[in-house]
């Protein structure tokens, strides 16, 4: 059973199709790519599978289980959890605490306990953090846990919402352009994160303008053109399929060049 099934889904906005029809899965630690030209309404589709926007038909099933329209607090204690194309995070606390901030979901928190300062409340509070230092460590931040996240470098910032993201303990994770505005060292960064992430057994789910980052880490690639999927498969069947090739190269921007990043997505 694939751990993601995505069945005929689309939205209408003012009678606009933005999605359409647009089908595919995705396996435990599988890597997936969705691309496409500017306004191919890839971020709209992460918006309906993370229950940001509510589907005008189709559904998404998460472990077998329908979670269409799911709100996403409710999708990410269910094992969901994604990052943005712009920037969520708290500027100014620190590193170690914008980590802490993403486990709620995975704490049992007791109201009564916390108010009393209970031991109970004080060892969850110290295993959040040694949790949070943890996740530091892994995407190499642990050095810069004290900081406030007002002074980390961009690259750096992408790496910490990963991290949150990660906090919550998900099984699939949704990464919205996370090298966006990255140099080159700091993209290998994160392509290396994303790699070792899927290597753990966590699916992801990766819409991203980079295309030598897409086709190096994707198992599998779902191509989109105007809210419908226009082709999908292994990363060099899609590098080659004429549809792909005259999306990019035909009416919209090179493919050799990359994507601009769009506000669609």
């Amino acid at each position: 059973m694939s751990l993601l099934e995505v069945e005929g889904l689309g939205i209408d906005f003012g009678g606009v199709r933005a999605v359409d029809a647009v089908d595919f899965a995705v396996q435990p630690g599988e890597i997936v790519s969705v691309i496409g030209p500017n306004g191919a309404g890839k971020t709209t589709l992460f918006n309906l599978i993370s229950g940001i926007y509510q589907p005008s038909r189709g559904s998404v099933r998460l472990d077998g289980r329908d979670v269409t329209g799911l709100a996403p607090n409710l999708l990410a204690a269910r094992g969901l959890s994604r990052t943005f194309q712009n920037l969520q995070i708290f500027q100014q606390m620190t590193a170690l605490e914008n980590v802490m901030a993403g486990r709620h979901l995975a704490e049992r928190p007791s109201v009564l306990a916390d108010l009393l300062g209970l031991p109970s409340s004080r060892r969850r509070t110290r295993e959040s953090r040694d949790q949070a230092r943890a996740l530091l460590e892994r995407v190499r931040l642990a050095d810069l846990a004290d900081r406030p996240a007002s002074a980390l470098a961009y690259g750096q910032l992408k790496r910490l919402e990963i991290a949150r993201a990660l906090a919550c303990e998900p099984r699939l994770l949704l990464l919205d352009e996370p090298a966006a505005g990255c140099n080159a060292v700091e993209t290998e960064e994160i392509d290396g994160l994303i790699a070792e992430i899927a290597r753990g057994g966590v699916a992801v789910l990766l819409v991203e303008h980079d295309m030598k980052l897409v086709m190096k880490i994707s198992q599998h690639i779902v191509v989109l053109d105007y809210g419908r999927k226009l082709a999908e498969g292994p990363p060099e069947q899609v590098r080659h399929d004429p549809k792909v090739i005259e999306a990019y190269l035909g009416s919209h921007a090179g493919a050799g060049q990359g994507e601009a990043t769009d506000a669609d997505g």
